[in-house]
């Protein structure tokens, strides 16, 4: 493997420094443009939630998750184990509705399970049942006020240690507490310990008492049952004793005041002579309403005689019903027909002057008279119903008026009486209702029912109820899983770097060419990334470059641009490795590659090549007696040399920025296929943007997960101002975790299990020919 010849720099007759550069980037066809949108905008993220990036944030974060997880569970069974163990025992009561009224005047409440006053009745048992009286009662029953505290757990102790540790504001001792206020402490310690549960449907109660003796916490239960049993027996022993002696004075008193008002009626009769009042006042009630019946009878029949009068006022002749209904008229009528066909049967023989038919004519004349008189007697019978009808409604009226007058008087001279008769059956009624209550209630305090029972008393408990170690460690293991994973999804909001190619794409509106996965040194083994990865063409690593080696020559319309920096936003995001990866693939697809390391303030390719850096890039720069053959070394990599740093300068841009910059880059350009050259980062340094202004196109690479995107964004910025061509974007040491799992396996799962005994890449070179 020989060096191309590389011609000498030219005279003083040559084109100025640049032309020919500049005559060839003006000749290549115009790179692909990013994308048409605007810089540094952030793109609009869709209000939807993707699962599979939650779940790549919580694989990414998954020891985050885990420390803190085992943190908060190692606390709290620690904080668990150092409490002083809590026993709790139990009891059952049951509780009936009890109906014993004082004063039953009507039903005053519902009967029992009636809507809410049953459910008020159980919620004020329970009130009772954590009364500070009955706590007061069974405290002095059981002498607990007089009970050493118990000892104080582990925990205790070391809060009441930090607490005496940590200085005091006031240093002066707290005075003891008094009397009141300890037996009050004792009494919200014993309420706080005791917990009524009502059991649902039923008319159980369920008693628990938390206590550090099992022993105790059971005694005390018993008591509170028997005491609260004791104060309802109480308390109704006293409501009846009170009530006896409330009837009793009542009584005496309604008494006294019946036998007053019977005086005062009786007085009062005497003086108003009023002795048969209440005989006469049924008898004139009794008239008046009979009365009243009769005159509504007596209309009804003048208003029916008053209606057959008009009709026959307004009927002529035989019209009415009364004459049509006639009996004698009927027979009347029947005879003169007899009479008028035997008088037409004769007329047929005689003559009407013979006497028989004159007689017939008389007899018929004499039958229409006497049908004349019946319908005037009809007609004067119905004119003097009429007028009877007439008389007696009259009659009834002035009758009614008269009863009416009479009711008025009494009832004016009855007014007093009856409000005295009204106040004496009133007293006498109260009286004997007060007298039957009375003897209620003195049966029923005969009798000593009790409407409480206990069902289970309590036992003393074997196990303790809390803490409870295995509750506790799982409610310590779900919030520490919810704390992990929320304080994992902090992390990541705070987290400001790529993690994902679109993030990068929407961020600067470049593409991104490829992604590079990170690949590990093995054991003593002391090589370069870049060859280690190229150790088996099937590798992830090398598959990675492949693709960004076919991305790069669609970058633009011509291809790969001959001359191709690459340079990163901040060190150690993986330029270098990329630069020599990029240039053995291109040398392995058999173009005759140059890389030239061109980052003169912290070069580290000759290192990776083990190259010698006594002579290089910075003796050609500084215009010393090198020439760009002397520069050029030949690698272990077929089709692949590089042109080293060399020593250090002390003004690395002056050098990168002068005219044999221009002509090493142009000379490179000609003799060789693919030039690639290793540019300083970008942040803080003008060395990257010299060298981009001098090559056809500029490959930003970017590590994933590491670089913040504001030094991506300034650095891109710097680009673009300076008009550097920028290809596109390379991420770089991409971790599975990361998301982008399917992409890291894509080769593996593609070829198959890569061999393991593949072979190395062939570094059998021949050393270059002077």
């Amino acid at each position: 493997m020989t060096i191309p010849e590389l011609p000498q720099p030219p005279d003083s007759n040559s084109p100025p420094p640049g032309r020919v550069l500049a005559e060839r980037q003006n000749s290549v066809p115009m790179l692909a443009q990013p994308r048409e949108k605007p810089l540094f905008e952030e793109g609009s993220e869709e209000d939807t939630i993707d699962l599979r990036e939650l779940w790549q944030v919580i694989l990414k974060r998954r020891w985050t998750i885990l420390v803190f997880t085992l943190i908060v569970v190692t606390a709290v069974v620690t904080a668990t184990y150092l409490m002083t163990p809590i026993y709790r025992a139990s009891l059952t009561l049951q509780i009936d509705r009890e109906d014993i009224k004082i004063m039953q005047v009507g039903e005053v409440s519902p009967a029992e399970g009636g809507g809410w006053s049953s459910q008020d009745y159980y919620q004020t048992q329970y009130e009772l049942l954590k009364s500070r009286s009955l706590a007061l009662r069974v405290i002095n029953q059981l002498g607990l006020a007089d009970l050493p505290p118990p000892p104080p757990s582990p925990l205790a102790q070391f809060k009441q240690w930090l607490a005496d540790w940590l200085p005091k504001a006031d240093d002066a001792k707290p005075e003891p507490p008094s009397e009141n206020a300890r037996i009050e402490g004792v009494i919200n310690g014993f309420l706080g310990d005791l917990t009524v549960e009502p059991v649902r449907n039923s008319r159980l109660v369920k008693l628990h008492y938390n206590s550090p003796d099992p022993k105790q916490a059971a005694a005390v239960l018993n008591a509170v049952a028997k005491s609260y049993i004791n104060l309802n027996l109480e308390r109704r022993f006293d409501a009846t004793t009170y009530a006896r002696k409330f009837l009793q004075e009542r009584l005496q008193q309604v008494k006294l005041k019946l036998e007053e008002s019977e005086r005062g009626l009786v007085e009062f009769s005497r003086q108003e002579q009023i002795f048969t009042v209440g005989d006469k006042e049924g008898i004139v009630g009794q008239s008046l309403e009979a009365t009243n019946v009769a005159l509504g009878e007596a209309e009804k029949r003048r208003v029916a005689a008053e209606a057959v009068y008009r009709q026959m006022l307004a009927t002529r002749g035989q019209g009415l019903s009364q004459v049509l209904d006639s009996k004698i008229i009927q027979d009347l009528k029947q005879s003169k027909a007899k009479l008028d066909a035997q008088y037409q049967d004769n007329l047929s023989i005689y003559k009407p002057a013979y006497p028989t038919m004159v007689q017939l004519r008389n007899q018929i004349s004499q039958i229409d008279s006497m049908i004349e008189q019946e319908i005037g007697n009809i007609r004067a019978a119905i004119t003097a119903n009429y007028e009877a009808a007439k008389a007696e409604e009259t009659l009834l009226h002035a009758k009614l008026d008269q009863f009416k007058q009479e009711v008025l008087a009494l009832q004016d001279r009855s007014i007093q009486f009856n409000i005295l008769r009204r106040e004496v059956d009133t007293n006498r009624q109260l009286y004997d209702g007060l007298l039957q209550r009375f003897k209620e209630v003195g049966v029923a305090a005969g009798v000593g029912t009790n409407n409480i029972s206990i069902v289970d008393e309590a036992k003393a408990p074997s196990f303790p109820y809390k803490p409870n170690l295995r509750l506790n460690a799982l409610l310590a293991l779900v919030l520490g899983l919810l704390g992990g994973i929320g304080l994992a999804f902090l992390f990541e909001h705070l987290d400001d770097t790529f993690r994902k190619p679109e993030d990068l794409e929407k961020l600067l509106g470049l593409p991104v060419l490829g992604m590079i996965p990170t690949t590990k040194r093995e054991r003593g083994d002391e090589r370069a990334i870049a060859l280690i990865g190229h150790d088996d063409p099937r590798s992830a690593f090398a598959e990675a470059y492949r693709s960004v080696r076919t991305a790069l020559q669609f970058s633009t319309v011509s291809g790969v641009p001959r001359l191709l920096t690459v340079t990163s936003a901040m060190p150690g995001e993986g330029k270098t490795t990329t630069s020599l990866s990029l240039a053995i693939q291109f040398a392995q697809a058999g173009k005759r590659t140059l890389l030239i390391e061109a980052d003169l303030r912290k070069p580290s390719l000759h290192q990776a090549l083990k190259l010698d850096n006594q002579t290089g890039l910075t003796n050609y720069l500084a215009g010393g007696e090198v020439h760009p053959a002397d520069i050029t070394r030949p690698t272990l990599v077929a089709n692949l040399f590089a042109i080293p740093s060399g020593p250090l300068p002390p003004n690395p841009a002056e050098l990168l920025s002068s005219g044999r910059m221009v002509e090493l880059l142009t000379l490179a350009a000609e003799k060789f296929d693919q030039v690639v050259v290793d540019s300083p980062p970008l942040l803080g340094l003008a060395d990257g943007l010299i060298i981009g202004n001098l090559c056809e196109g500029t490959l930003l690479t970017v590590e994933m997960g590491s670089t913040p995107r504001g030094y991506v964004q300034g650095a891109f910025k710097r680009l673009r101002e300076a008009r550097v061509p920028v290809l596109g974007a390379l991420l770089t040491k991409l971790e599975a975790q990361l998301g982008y799992h399917s992409y890291y396996y894509y080769h593996t799962s593609y070829y198959g299990e890569a061999a393991s005994s593949a072979k190395k890449l062939p570094f059998e070179g021949t050393k270059a020919e002077a």
